[in-house]
Formats: structure tokens, C-alpha cells, sequence
């Protein structure tokens, strides 16, 4: 199907786009066969190895606690940012210089800021000035660092999902009496979310991966300062490492899994609201004769 886009590949292209497809998949294999070659070779492919992680010792004791806390601290990081962010992203837009410079200020302050510099930056402010016991410094200081950080984005995010909209959309709002914040609430705000969701999730599974940074750096117990400890017992160090990162794109695959059916799912909803109806065919037939009487009318008089 061709459109002022795009062409229909012709039939020497489909050719080329099949060769291309199986040279890739055989590129693919055979760096898959050299990596599973490697592995066997230096012993990483022994059941001894991978036998742990078929026990529930593995998981129980190392593996899902540390999920957890990173579960934990991904989701205060999301609940906290993503209305922060709204917030500063819509006092980017805001009238009033005063309102609309400092909060640009903030944003681009801590949008440049490496989030494990951020992460060390709190850990060092709750260590000398706050009474913050030693246990939870850590889990504040990754939140800390990941909200710093993922609002500035996000407000970003939404500035650019709102100005992204029609501006027939604040004209027509504007038309009817609505005042500013009436329009960025109840009307754009509403609209943008679609347009601003693959972002927004894509953000949103940045913030799940990071909070590795603090299992690193600052001995967050969470996967994977877990997944060190398991392997220090065990000594799998590879199939450890592989375990999680099977773990971590299980999760963002299901964060993306259910972003698209959110999006998929306001879309409808926005078409099924936003259908234009044709005039009643009473409506009709009654213009129709008000039209003849007029006309018969018009002709009757001098």
C-alpha cells in the first residue's frame, strides 16, 4: 500500500528485504552458538552452576527480597515523579515570569545531573543532616536520586505533550469562557496523556533499571546487591547475572505490555467519545418545508 510517505516495495525490493532478514537471523545464530560455545568451554553451562536457582533457598533468601526492595523504591520513585514532574511541567508554561523561570531553572538544573550523583549527593545529606537510621539511608537516597531526576524529564514530557496539541483546542477553550487552568486540566492535560504515554513509560522503565545504580554504589539490598550475595555463596557468578537480567526485562516487558494497552484503550475510548453526528432527518424535513413555506412566501409578495 503506497501513501505520499511511503512506497510499496517492488519486487526486486522484497528480494533484498528477505536476504537482508535471513543474513541478519544468521548473524544472529552464529553469534548465539559463539557465545554458548565460550561459555561451555569455561564451564559456565554446568548444571552445579544453575542448580540453585531450581531451589527455592535461591529465591526465597536472596533473590525475591531483593526484587522487592527494588520494586519498593521504583514504585515511590513513580508515584512521587510523575506528579512532581506534571507540576513543574505545567509552571513551564505558566504566564507569570515568576512562576515560569524558577521552575525552568529546577528542571534543567537537575536534568543535567548524573542520577548517581544525585544518589550520592542525598545519601550524603541523610548521613550528616538527618536522623535517618543507617538501614533505610539507602532506599532514601535511591528514591531521592530517581525523583531529582525522572521529574525533571517528565516535566519535560509533558511540556512538549501538551504543546503538541492544536492550539484550536486553547482558542476554542478560551472561546467559551474557560480560564487558563480550567483549559490545562480539564481539557489539554486530558488529550496529551496519549500522546505523552510512550514516554512516559519509557521513563518509567529507566527508573526500574536505575535503581540498580544503588545496589552498586550505595549498598541498596535490592536485585541486584541480592544477586552478589548469591553468587558469593554459590559461586555463579555468570548464570547469576544472567538470572537477573532475565528478571529485569521480564518486568519492563510487562510495564510495556500494559502501556500499550492502556494507550490502545484510551484511543478507543477517545473515538468512541468524539464521533461527529449528522443532523436528525426530522431536522431536515422540517428545514426543507421552512424553506418552501419562505420561498412561497417571498414569491407572493409585490
Amino acid at each position: 500500500m503506497s501513501s505520499v510517505l511511503y512506497d510499496a516495495p517492488g519486487p526486486r525490493a522484497k528480494r533484498r528485504n528477505v536476504l537482508l532478514s535471513v543474513v541478519f537471523v544468521l548473524l544472529l545464530a552464529l553469534l548465539l552458538w559463539w557465545v554458548w560455545q565460550k561459555m561451555d568451554d569455561k564451564g559456565q553451562l554446568k548444571w552445579a552452576l544453575w542448580q540453585p536457582f531450581t531451589t527455592s533457598e535461591a529465591w526465597t533468601t536472596y533473590l525475591l527480597p531483593g526484587l522487592g526492595n527494588t520494586l519498593k523504591a521504583a514504585a515511590l520513585a513513580m508515584v512521587i515523579a510523575l506528579p512532581l514532574g506534571a507540576v513543574f511541567g505545567i509552571a513551564r508554561m505558566s504566564d507569570h515570569t515568576w512562576i515560569r523561570i524558577p521552575a525552568g531553572a529546577v528542571v534543567e538544573f537537575f536534568r543535567a545531573i548524573p542520577v548517581l550523583l544525585l544518589m550520592l549527593f542525598a545519601m550524603e545529606f541523610y548521613v550528616r543532616s538527618t536522623d535517618v537510621g543507617s538501614d533505610e539511608r539507602p532506599l532514601y537516597a535511591v528514591v531521592t536520586g530517581l525523583v531529582l531526576y525522572n521529574a525533571s524529564v517528565l516535566a519535560e514530557v509533558v511540556r512538549a505533550g501538551v504543546l503538541a496539541l492544536p492550539r484550536g483546542q486553547t482558542e476554542a477553550a478560551y472561546a467559551i469562557g474557560l480560564r487558563k487552568g480550567q483549559t490545562m486540566t480539564g481539557i489539554l492535560l486530558p488529550q496529551a496523556v496519549t500522546v505523552m504515554l510512550p514516554a512516559i513509560v519509557s521513563q518509567l522503565v529507566v527508573i526500574v533499571k536505575d535503581t540498580a545504580l544503588g545496589g552498586v554504589m550505595l549498598q541498596f539490598t535490592d536485585l541486584l546487591n541480592a544477586r552478589g550475595t548469591l553468587a558469593a555463596n554459590y559461586a555463579n557468578v555468570i548464570p547469576s547475572f544472567i538470572v537477573v537480567a532475565v528478571i529485569f526485562i521480564v518486568l519492563n516487558l510487562i510495564l510495556t505490555t500494559f502501556a500499550s494497552w492502556l494507550e490502545r484503550r484510551l484511543r478507543r475510548s477517545k473515538r468512541g467519545t468524539g464521533a461527529i453526528l449528522g443532523p436528525d432527518i426530522d431536522d431536515i424535513n422540517a428545514g426543507e418545508v421552512a424553506g418552501t413555506f419562505a420561498a412561497g412566501a417571498g414569491g407572493a409578495n409585490p
